[in-house]
């Protein structure tokens, strides 16, 4: 399946929250540097869906905050 998330880094929480079917807002605590703010979106989503990291790929926006993922439910 694929969503497509806004991410909000350097929050002081983590959190998802269903936008509707296909898009999502994810806040993280993690910096948008060296692609932590990504690894980070990626963990939170995982446990969200109850799947694992490896199911989640980046498809879109790896330098923007409005990313587009596939998730192998």
């Amino acid at each position: 399946m694929r969503v497509s998330v806004k991410v909000k880094p350097s929050s002081s929480r983590q959190k998802v929250e269903k936008i509707d079917d296909n898009n999502y807002s994810v806040w993280v605590r993690a910096k948008p540097a060296e692609g932590k703010a990504n690894e980070a979106v990626i963990e939170v989503l995982a446990e969200h869906f109850g799947t694992s990291r490896s199911k989640i790929t980046l498809l879109k926006g790896r330098t923007s905050r409005q990313k587009v993922l596939d998730i192998d439910v």
